[in-house]
């Protein structure tokens, strides 16, 4: 997936076979537990954090329905850029 292409934080989505609607709050986390990156760690809608157990780490591929779309605007295109360029220049140093 393109880096331009992650929803913004503030966004409300629903998982595949999710039954609650979550916030996404970040963007490219890794999980401190396992040492997984994904594209988005959420919270429930509309309560938001209810403590580390409440805080649900997913990818792009989860997502069934976008029900509202966080704030875009020039602060986060320029979070983007800055974003890709560090993926950019992770996978040059691997290869």
């Amino acid at each position: 997936m393109e880096i331009n292409q992650l929803l913004p934080i503030g966004s409300v989505v629903r998982l595949k076979k999710g039954t609650r609607r979550l916030m996404i709050y970040g963007v490219k986390q890794t999980d401190g537990k396992t040492g997984t990156e994904y594209d988005y760690v959420g919270v429930l809608y509309p309560e938001g954090s209810l403590g580390r157990e409440g805080h649900f780490f997913f990818n792009h591929s989860d997502v069934e329905k976008v029900s509202f779309l966080g704030l875009n605007d020039g602060e986060r295109q320029v979070f983007l850029g800055k974003l890709s360029a560090y993926y950019r220049k992770k996978a040059e140093n691997q290869e």
